[in-house]
């Protein structure tokens, strides 16, 4: 129904269907929680929940799962099943391959993949769902005006200068015929309802009165946090910058594990040391499965999945597009150190166990993320292609990820995965660890009784005070021997304090280019502040430094940080 206005205030809204693009990560949660809380708003019937996902080869399965009660996201996500199975049982839920079933939706969330091509995004899958929504909106019912959300990650300033324009050219003005809003995701794979649920959301938009209308709704699944309201562009920044530097804090601590590991210094010692300093701790050192937040992380065979590959390159995308200089960026900076991961790793077990040349080798892990199927960008298939270049006999495992997973058959690695944890393990020379899953955990006594004369921990799986008889076989990243002197701890934590400093510069820049070029009003401006305290919300410690000089750093026994020794002043 029309909605009344009150100023930019809402006081009469009938939310009736709530459509969801895109059953991912993303989608299915929110689709399946949106459904559960049973959203009674104007009336007296609870809002229906419909799933758009258009019927293509690898992802049409998907409607007929969730018609018949079942997720389609693998892996093991808490609570998700059922709720997926209660929600479509009591009819609150259904999935369709139709755009034009979302026609009369009063709200529409965007859920589709965007992705980077060079120093650009790609928005191709994204335009191809827009069209469809926009076209099936032609047909909406006289008077009505959907908010539609873009949880999708949006490179600053797309809203204004790519999602508008794309409404307006179907006829569909926001303001007047739609409410353009986004509220871009936090999500992590293995806790995704927990996650929606408790983690602060925000909720942006092009009119003052779309974050009001969006927070209105989100409250009501997100019980354990807060909906903060604020418009599109700072929206757009801080999804991207909360990526960006968490990038930019694992190259930080790959590069001070590299430096550990070559010189058999216990990097895990150091960390801890290094985070109690700067008032930052977590229990990430000890738990495999707890998530990194301090301020020097856990590196690990490298930084894959979705979001932090392309979110600075996001962030920085009209500057270089631009021609603005990229050469003190400490964000693309943390790209190139972060992609020499898997050859870092593969290093530092030659160094141990010798030449993998015609050696048997197993990949423990394919899944980016611990109890996940999501390959994407998955730092274990370039370690799997840089063995095979090697000279090595590659076999991967996972037991969540499909045989049939398209990046598999993207790299040409299907014909070396298999699920059968026997088999990969059978006359292996030397074992990775990639990939933390409690069914590795759970298999350890298979993996400790594997012929293998090496085993390589790279991601922090196993307690290297725990290992029994496997210790004289067994290295890691950062499982070096000895403690690290004080000095040392000292410098780390100077170069860490540099790192944040130098991203804060790099950040208050980018906030006064895009204000500059493309805010255009008061609303629609970013401050520095805001965009501080809204990324200070997330729960992965987006914890953003005041601008300030960048200190000279001293060298303790050849340590140098690239990383560090970059930024605008």
């Amino acid at each position: 129904m029309p909605l009344t206005w009150k100023g930019n205030e809402i006081t009469d809204w009938n939310v009736k269907k709530i459509a969801v693009v895109g059953p991912g990560i993303v989608g299915m949660p929110m689709a399946a929680l949106l459904a559960h809380a049973r959203i009674r708003e104007g009336g007296t019937e609870p809002a229906k929940v419909l799933v758009v996902q258009r019927n293509s080869a690898t992802s049409g399965w998907k409607v007929d799962a969730i018609n018949s009660g079942k997720s389609p996201i693998g892996g093991v996500e808490p609570a998700l099943d059922t709720i997926v199975a209660e929600s479509v049982e009591e009819g609150l839920l259904s999935a369709s391959y139709s755009y034009d079933d979302l026609s009369d939706a009063d709200m529409i969330l965007i859920c589709t993949q965007t992705d980077k091509n060079g120093f650009a995004p790609e928005y191709g899958p994204l335009f191809e769902a827009l069209d469809g929504i926009a076209k099936a909106l032609q047909k909406k019912p006289a008077g009505n005006v959907p908010v539609v959300v873009f949880e999708s990650t949006l490179a600053p300033s797309s809203m204004l200068t790519v999602v508008r324009p794309l409404f307006e050219k179907y006829g569909l003005q926001d303001g007047r015929d739609i409410l353009l809003g986004n509220s871009p995701n936090r999500v992590m794979p293995g806790r995704l309802v927990e996650r929606v649920a408790r983690a602060d959301k925000l909720a942006g938009g092009l009119h003052p009165g779309t974050p009001e209308l969006i927070a209105r709704i989100y409250a009501r699944i997100v019980t354990g946090g807060v909906v903060y309201r604020t418009n599109s562009l700072t929206a757009e920044i801080v999804k991207t910058l909360e990526n960006a530097y968490r990038d930019v804090r694992i190259a930080y601590a790959a590069e001070v594990a590299r430096y550990c590991d070559a010189h058999d210094i216990d990097f895990f010692g150091l960390r801890d040391k290094v985070n109690v300093k700067v008032a930052r701790g977590d229990d990430a050192s000890a738990d495999p499965r707890a998530v990194p937040s301090g301020a020097l992380l856990v590196p690990t065979v490298g930084v894959g999945g979705h979001c932090l590959p392309k979110d600075g390159i996001l962030l920085w995308w009209r500057a270089i597009e631009a021609g603005q200089d990229i050469s003190k960026s400490l964000i693309l900076e943390s790209r190139h150190i972060n992609d020499e991961s898997p050859a870092a790793t593969l290093a530092l077990a030659e160094r141990r166990f010798g030449s993998l040349d015609g050696k048997r080798v197993t990949l423990l892990g394919v899944a980016y993320r611990f109890d996940s199927e999501d390959t994407r960008n998955s730092p274990t298939l370039v370690l799997a292609q840089d063995l095979v270049d090697h000279g090595a006999e590659v076999i991967l495992h996972d037991p969540y990820v499909h045989e049939r997973d398209q990046n598999l058959a993207k790299t040409k690695m299907t014909s070396r995965f298999t699920t059968d944890l026997a088999a990969a393990l059978k006359n292996a020379d030397v074992i990775f660890l990639c990939t933390a899953h409690g069914f590795y955990q759970q298999h350890r006594a298979e993996i400790e009784s594997a012929p293998a004369v090496g085993i390589v921990d790279a991601c922090n799986l196993f307690d290297p005070h725990t290992l029994g008889a496997m210790a004289d076989r067994y290295t890691g990243i950062g499982r070096g021997h000895k403690a690290p002197s004080d000095a040392l701890v000292d410098v780390a934590v100077k170069g860490f304090r540099a790192v944040e400093m130098g991203v804060a510069n790099e950040l208050r820049w980018l906030i006064d280019y895009l204000n500059e070029r493309y805010a255009t009003d008061d609303f629609n401006r970013a401050t520095l502040d805001e965009v501080r305290r809204l990324a200070a919300t997330c729960t992965t410690g987006c914890d953003i430094a005041q601008p300030g000089v960048v200190a000279a750093l001293p060298v303790v026994d050849g340590f140098v940080s690239r990383l560090a020794a970059t930024g605008r002043a």
